[in-house]
């Protein structure tokens, strides 16, 4: 391992060659600003342009101040971080970018989340010294995301989250000089581009250029008119990162306060997606053991692998870009879909309330639900399954909003019937789980034995490419797994290819799965985050009373009550869906 020996701000300091200042001045504890770069250690991606020139540094004998995330340690070189050079470059950068941005701070999305705002507190600019010409694009919404780039510092995160995460390739930098932007080609709308909503840019974006589609005032209204209904269902992955929002650690479950919580906003009835996970198990299951039967008794049309269909920034990755493939996944809804179409109907039916009169409002780690909830094929009439879904980011503000000390509610239960879950629908939320969950009852329901454990941990991690082998009483299963669509891209080719041994696949488009979602509390990157809020699932999982989704004694009753059976024809109806070749859309 080739070292290197230099000398930053007096401290004498050796890195591997190849390291650049930025990262060997933060090897020392030396911090220096910075707001184009960004690293993901998990994946050992670094976006680092060199644009904003906020990084620079002084290097003795260099005429030319320097980047530091983009500069290499050299041996013997002396760097100085925060020379008044140094500093007073920085600062005329930062007015430079403030000079063209809006200064509508007061109501901006991201207002106190901003990293410009951050970086011109710590400068101490109180002024500009810079007037000219401002920009003026067009603001973009689609349905999950809103693009309002006169805030855009051409930092390219999302683009390097777009490109070379999730491979997507929605973003780029087009134009040139003043007129430079990031945007889909040709600055058209994103609903026009091949965007997945996976929301991934909107969690690395350092300003309000990219944020969320906001629905809170809509579910406000809602909970305050009286003619209304209002139920709301949570999914599995908020429990475990809501309180971060309220100062908690990273993996601090807070499933009984943010059931207390939404009690106290008025909700009507307070749900868990963790039922429709559990359903989406028995929709799921039923249908791979269905191919799997079918596959080995002979019939070799059958569609294998199978992938699972929970995430719909997934479900349009693949229909954009890999159209040809569109009958392998699941013709399952996801959770969220499945529990708004049941509230719709059986529930909204014990209950006595006519579907429109019934708002169905969702709490989401993802943006892409956003999305979800506008999809045609999920309403009636018009009338979407789900009305609403709020990021966690946005329940937490919310909870704020409505003056709830959340620290200090005490731990609640969830409503019957459609509160009531099972340890496999806890782990739907982290990379792994959806497949777990489906294999601990998959295997029961094929073999007709118990089975003796319950944790296949050789399905767990945070690998973003893993593969197991499951012995079903002597069929070997063999089961993929990815997360980041990157690496979903990567088993999807060996599908098209031909080369794809395996008989399941789970994809989940966001590193981790759901726990690192776009609408989750911001982590930048930080994997130690994302496992802490994945071994808290696993922790609520493993002290559940009930671990497997067929013996949830509510899911059953629903079955006996009005399904009938898994992939009735009544099932099919409510609980699946068709996807959409949307390669020339």
């Amino acid at each position: 391992m080739d070292m290197i020996n230099l000398t930053i701000d007096n401290r004498p300091v050796s890195v591997e060659k190849g390291t650049s200042l930025l990262q060997a001045a933060a090897e020392v504890g030396i911090k220096i600003p910075s707001l184009c770069y960004m690293k993901l250690h998990d994946l050992n991606i670094e976006n680092k342009p060199g644009g904003c020139r906020v990084c620079v540094v002084e290097v003795v004998g260099r005429r030319n101040l320097a980047p530091a995330c983009c500069t290499d340690a050299a041996e013997g070189m002396v760097v100085q971080t925060h020379s008044m050079r140094a500093i007073h470059a920085r600062r005329t950068v930062v007015e430079l970018i403030l000079s063209d941005h809006p200064t509508d701070c007061l109501k901006c999305a991201k207002a106190g989340n901003c990293e410009l705002q951050s970086m011109a507190q710590h400068l101490g600019i109180r002024e500009i010294h810079f007037e000219g010409e401002q920009s003026t694009f067009r603001e973009d919404t689609s349905p999950a995301i809103i693009r309002e780039l006169n805030k855009c510092i051409r930092c390219r995160r999302c683009e390097m989250m777009c490109n070379e995460v999730q491979t997507v390739g929605a973003l780029s930098a087009i134009n040139r000089g003043f007129n430079a932007v990031i945007s889909p080609a040709f600055e058209m709308n994103l609903d026009h581009s091949v965007c997945t909503y996976c929301g991934q840019c909107v969690a690395v974006c350092p300003t309000g250029a990219l944020t969320e589609v906001d629905h809170t005032g809509a579910v406000i209204r809602a909970l305050s008119n009286p003619a209304k209904t209002v139920i709301v269902q949570t999914a599995p992955a908020v429990r475990a990162a809501l309180g971060e929002e309220f100062g908690g650690e990273p993996g601090t479950l807070v499933t009984g306060k943010l059931a207390a919580a939404l009690r106290r906003l008025g909700f009507n009835y307070v749900f868990d997606t963790d039922f429709a996970a559990d359903l989406t198990i028995m929709e799921e299951g039923t249908e791979l053991l269905n191919r799997l039967t079918a596959y080995l008794g002979g019939d070799k049309e059958i569609k294998l692998p199978m992938l699972t269909s929970c995430c719909p920034a997934w479900v349009k990755f693949f229909e954009h870009q890999f159209p040809e493939l569109k009958d392998i996944p699941s013709s399952a809804r996801s959770p969220q879909q499945m529990f708004g179409s049941i509230a719709k109907s059986y529930f909204a039916e014990k209950i006595g309330v006519d579907r429109k009169d019934l708002v169905v409002v969702s709490i989401m780690p993802c943006v892409a639900k956003k999305y979800e909830c506008s999809r045609d094929e999920f309403s009636v009439n018009g009338n979407p399954d789900v009305d609403f879904a709020l990021t966690t980011r946005e329940l937490a503000q919310l909870i704020n909003l409505a003056n709830i000390d959340f620290n200090s509610l005490p731990d609640e239960d969830f409503d019957h019937p459609m509160g009531d879950s099972t340890g496999a629908s806890v782990i739907f939320g982290t990379t792994g789980g959806v497949i777990e969950a489906a294999v601990r009852t998959a295997y029961e329901v094929f073999t007709g034995k118990k089975l003796a454990r319950l944790d296949f941990t050789e399905l767990r991690g945070m690998e973003g490419l893993r593969h197991a082998t499951i012995d079903f009483d002597g069929l070997p299963i063999h089961i993929g797994i990815a997360h980041g669509l990157g690496n979903a891209r990567k088993l999807l080719e060996d599908i098209q290819k031909g080369t794809s041994q395996f008989h399941a696949i789970e994809i989940m488009s966001c590193p981790g799965g759901c726990i690192g979602g776009g609408g989750q509390p911001y982590h930048h990157g930080n994997a130690e985050i994302l496992k802490k809020r994945q071994m808290a699932l696993y922790r609520e999982d493993s002290g559940k009373p009930i671990r497997k989704s067929h013996e949830n004694p509510y899911i059953t009753k629903l079955y006996e009550e009005f399904l009938g059976a898994p992939m009735s024809e009544k099932s099919h109806h409510l609980l699946h869906t068709e996807y959409f070749d949307r390669s020339k859309k």
